[in-house]
């Protein structure tokens, strides 16, 4: 799941790692681009190692501070919340970014008001 991929970005920055390694899967391809685009990462690949997919991310940090401070998960398994286009502004913040799962693809908040599109709210990061 989505989960363990979030809260391992979230534990290698707070532990000033410069890069992680996680097995690939879709969904993590799909964070992984949005919080390129945010500035929380600087980059991600597709690797095989040992016959294996995994995904290799470096990590951004600005003045040796790590861009990812802290997650929130919002969206569980057992509980899936989801939203409208209107309701993102309010759940996002102004320093946090939400990351949704719509029928574009998985997006941030700022691109879903862009696009004018909701659905199910995955996370928020800052």
């Amino acid at each position: 799941m989505y989960h363990d991929f979030v809260i391992q970005l979230k534990n290698a920055a707070m532990a000033r790692k410069k890069d992680l390694t996680t097995p690939l899967s879709n969904m993590n391809k799909g964070i992984a681009k949005a919080l390129i685009k945010e500035g929380f990462l600087d980059s991600a690949k597709e690797e095989t190692v040992d016959g294996r997919k995994v995904f290799s991310i470096k990590l951004r940090y600005q003045r040796r501070k790590p861009a990812i401070s802290d997650v929130l998960l919002l969206s569980k398994p057992s509980l899936r919340k989801y939203v409208n286009a209107s309701e993102i502004g309010r759940i996002q913040g102004r320093a946090a970014v939400a990351i949704l799962s719509t029928n574009a693809g998985i997006i941030s908040g700022r691109e879903a008001i862009k696009k004018g599109v909701g659905g199910e709210l995955l996370f928020k990061i800052w």
